[in-house]
């Protein structure tokens, strides 16, 4: 794991995180300077190493209790469309696995080869495929679980309900924020 040491400085001291800064500006400091390329980049791997270790964690439980079910006495009992859910839940499930690991795997090959920026932008790439592999697998995984407790109607509705909130959340929101930076000239 790669750490960095933060400045300490009175706003850190005061509201306990650096990223507080903007936030609370003290008058008797001048405006924060413009990250260098090389912080910039550090940054963002960081950004992704802690995001990746959050996704991946998710992922592979959930993979693993995909895997389990297909040996449980219950499975023998599905019927063909609640089988044809699980082979797809599985194969979704085994892609974002694969998706969000291989930021580990390109950093792994590439270390010490000066690529850093291209590492960073792959890795962004990988993770966001993965995500939307994550909340696909998560969805099919409602629907398979809903379906079994459920009328099949009443299992579809909560799981596209549950999908349109990911959506929601995972997409909307933060496209949403982006949007209203630009405009106000954030970024």
């Amino acid at each position: 794991m790669t750490m960095t040491k933060e400045p300490a400085d009175s706003n850190t001291a005061v509201h306990g995180c650096a990223s507080c800064q903007e936030a609370a500006p003290d008058a008797g400091h001048a405006p924060e300077q413009p990250e260098p390329a090389h912080e910039r980049i550090n940054r963002r791997w960081n950004e992704i190493l802690q995001e990746t270790r959050v996704a991946q964690t998710g992922v592979q439980i959930l993979f693993g209790f995909l895997l389990s079910v297909a040996f449980t006495p219950l499975f023998r009992d599905l019927g063909t469309a609640d089988r044809v859910i699980y082979v797809a839940t599985v194969v979704l499930g085994a892609s974002a696995t694969g998706t969000l690991i291989a930021p580990v795997s390109i950093h792994r090959f590439l270390s010490g080869q000066r690529m850093k920026d291209e590492v960073v932008e792959a890795a962004s790439r990988l993770m966001m495929c993965g995500i939307v592999l994550l909340a696909l697998t998560i969805g099919c995984t409602l629907l398979l679980i809903l379906r079994v407790v459920l009328p099949s109607v009443l299992a579809e509705v909560m799981a596209g309900g549950v999908m349109l909130w990911f959506v929601l959340c995972w997409y909307v929101l933060p496209l949403r924020l982006r949007r209203s930076a630009a405009q106000r000239g954030d970024t």
